[in-house]
C-alpha cells in the first residue's frame, strides 16, 4: 500500500514522490537523447519526451 509522504507535518501524495523521481529520470534520459540526437528520429521531439515522462511514471507507479 502507498504511504503519504510527511514533510513539516504535511501530507503529500505519493504520486508526487513518483512525479518527481520521473522527472529525474527523465532529465536523464534528455542527456542520451541529446547524445544520439533524438530529434532526428521523431517528427515532435517535445511530445514525444511527454509520453515517454508518461511512461515512466507509469512503470514507477506499476512497480514500486
Amino acid at each position: 500500500m502507498y504511504e503519504d509522504i510527511h514533510i513539516g507535518g504535511v501530507l503529500i501524495s505519493s504520486f508526487v514522490g513518483y512525479a518527481l523521481a520521473a522527472f529525474v529520470i527523465l532529465l536523464l534520459l534528455r542527456w542520451f537523447f541529446a547524445r544520439i540526437r533524438f530529434s532526428r528520429y521523431v517528427a515532435n521531439a517535445p511530445l514525444a519526451e511527454a509520453g515517454i515522462y508518461v511512461c515512466v511514471l507509469a512503470v514507477l507507479i506499476a512497480l514500486i
